[in-house]
């Protein structure tokens, strides 16, 4: 006749095995290890490829931007009128690290309307919406040539812009450059953090005629430098969601061994309490 005690020893025997099975997967799952992590990983095997399409689109004006423009001309008086005189130097402009313009290069700053145009001294309204810098520069340079003779103009985006969310903090950064990569605005935001998922980065973009796209890809994948995901364009907005597996994850197999032994003492715990205050009173 099996005794309370054995009975009591099976139960915890078995409890230990469905322990020990269901803990097993749960580590193997969610142990977090380099796949997840590496970037420049070769396709195959979870991760994606990527056609060679790499084709860097110059970005096109758009409602709302605002434009530095500078002209310069052998008229000393017309080059003061359109820049303003700056001690004689014919200073080039750019931005600080936190986006802010220097000295008073805001005042020869145009913001493109509604309509897509700037109003700009001697020519009045100018259509640039929809051209490259570099298009808007020839367009200038053709309405100011009837006024002006020679003349040569330098456009520039002013405080181009784009944001960060989700995996990779939260933030809206500076462009410095025209082209800036993905890794590169993510070096921005502070690289993607241990747990975000980047097998499932989206960037949300809106076009010029207004309609909204989210493109998505793998980080991970070493294809991505020869994609149409490597570089981003100002206001992009980069999400990258977090694993779902975080609430267990593990990031050291030093985590997993401690795991294991936390759930194997417990497991002792249990078998003690039962032993002691469920079987030996009755052996009593």
């Amino acid at each position: 006749m099996i005794s309370l005690q054995d009975n009591m020893r099976n139960t915890v025997r078995q409890y230990h095995k469905l322990l020990f099975l269901l803990l097993v997967p749960v580590l193997l799952g969610s142990c977090l290890t380099a796949k997840h992590v590496n970037y420049f990983q070769p396709p195959g095997h979870g991760i994606a490829s990527y056609a060679d399409t790499l084709d860097f689109e110059d970005y096109a004006i758009r409602p709302g931007d605002k434009l530095y423009i500078r002209v310069y001309t052998t008229n000393e008086e017309t080059y003061k009128v359109l820049n303003g005189f700056n001690g004689g130097s014919a200073s080039y402009y750019y931005l600080n690290n936190s986006g802010t313009s220097y000295g008073n290069q805001d005042l020869y700053t145009y913001r493109v309307d509604t309509a897509g145009c700037i109003r700009y001294p001697m020519i009045d309204t100018v259509k640039v919406v929809g051209l490259t810098t570099r298009e808007a520069k020839h367009a200038l340079e053709e309405r100011l040539r009837s006024v002006i003779n020679p003349v040569s103009v330098v456009v520039i985006i002013s405080q181009r812009q784009f944001s960060v969310i989700g995996g990779a903090g939260t933030g809206r950064f500076f462009m410095q450059k025209e082209k800036v990569t993905i890794y590169e605005a993510l070096a921005m935001a502070g690289n993607a953090q241990e747990y975000a998922d980047r097998s499932k980065v989206r960037i949300i973009r809106t076009l010029p005629n207004g309609q909204t796209i989210v493109k998505k890809f793998d980080l991970r994948s070493a294809d991505i430098i020869n994609s149409e995901f490597y570089y981003i364009q100002p206001d992009d907005i980069i999400y990258i969601q977090m694993l779902n597996e975080q609430v267990f994850a593990m990031n050291s197999f030093a985590a997993v061994l401690s795991t294991i032994a936390s759930t194997i003492g417990f497991g002792v715990f249990i078998y003690s309490f039962v032993n002691n205050y469920l079987v030996q009173p009755f052996k009593k």
